[in-house]
């Protein structure tokens, strides 16, 4: 396939010999744009405070974004907080939770994370269901991550700490100077129908990353060409390059697979969930052999007593 003009509707890299899309302009020739669709403006704390949320309230946070992580560390020096050592954080990838080392000694803190999708951290969360979760988050319905947690009988609450506002994008031309937008959030799409209404029409492709952008072209009636993450393009960068080489494109992404009937092969059996801290690693074995000691102490003294009894 010959090479494409490609808007990524993200912050331009500091170096694109670091980022995922080296390949595509190295080695495809592809003329890569970056330009992000939206704003994203924090919320302020006296409007928070409408929310009656305390921090010290929660024993867990949970990070989805960088984004997330930015506005919860602001809000709490704005509100006059304090970090609490005991909290644990459970972020969707290792990207994010290693992101938190801005703000918090990593090492000394339990950092939870999962392996690339918010539904693999879902699991991470299922094994601590005794935290009282704390989800910082846009203003948005966050459809996709709620359902997920409802799903799960997670107790959290939702905290709405931003918001974005779409851009004009009218400058850049898109049906005329693109032939693929790679979107990466529902926003993103609004964005592009605000500033270009009649987008659908147009012969640019359109290639997304998650349930929640897919779902919002659909509903937009925008044809998806491209989406992301499948088994075969875990990044939209894969996804991309996949299409530009002209490979069969997988248009199911994990997170409909995961929704599909199960078969009735043999399991593949799932990658543990990483625990960041190895420290914290080593101590919760320690604390799981101490349990199951006690445990068969109990039962060996209530056989016992039993035994007496009789």
């Amino acid at each position: 396939m010959e090479i494409k003009k490609i808007l990524i509707s993200q912050p331009e890299p500091a170096n694109i010999e670091k980022s995922p899309y080296r390949n595509l302009v190295k080695e495809h020739k592809a003329q890569i744009t970056f330009y992000k669709f939206f704003d994203v403006v924090g919320i302020s704390a006296s409007e928070f405070r409408k929310t009656k949320i305390h921090f010290h309230d929660y024993t867990a946070i949970i990070f989805n974004s960088k984004n997330s992580i930015d506005h919860f560390f602001r809000m709490l020096k704005e509100l006059r907080g304090t970090v609490d050592e005991q909290w644990k954080y459970f972020c969707s990838t290792e990207t994010i939770a290693l992101y938190l080392q801005n703000y918090i000694q990593y090492r000394k803190r339990k950092v939870f994370f999962g392996t690339q999708m918010f539904a693999d951290l879902v699991e991470v969360m299922n094994k601590h269901r005794e935290e009282n979760y704390l989800f910082p988050c846009s203003d948005e319905k966050q459809t996709e991550y709620i359902k997920m947690l409802d799903k799960a009988k997670l107790k959290y609450t939702k905290a709405p700490m931003y918001t974005s506002i779409p851009k004009d994008l009218t400058h850049l031309n898109i049906p005329e100077t693109f032939d693929i937008i790679a979107l990466f959030s529902p926003i993103g799409v609004r964005s592009l129908v605000k500033s270009y209404p009649n987008i659908k029409d147009s012969n640019v492709k359109v290639a997304a990353f998650g349930a929640s952008t897919q779902a919002a072209l659909k509903e937009q009636g925008i044809t998806l060409t491209i989406s992301a993450p499948t088994k075969v393009a875990p990044s939209m960068a894969m996804a991309l390059e996949n299409y530009v080489q002209g490979k069969p494109l997988v248009t199911t992404s994990k997170v409909e697979s995961a929704r599909q009937p199960r078969s009735t092969a043999a399991p593949v059996k799932k990658n543990k969930p990483v625990i960041a801290n190895k420290e914290v690693y080593k101590q919760r074995m320690e604390e799981k052999k101490a349990q199951a000691a006690a445990r068969r102490a109990e039962r060996a003294a209530a056989k016992a007593k039993k035994e007496q009894d009789a």
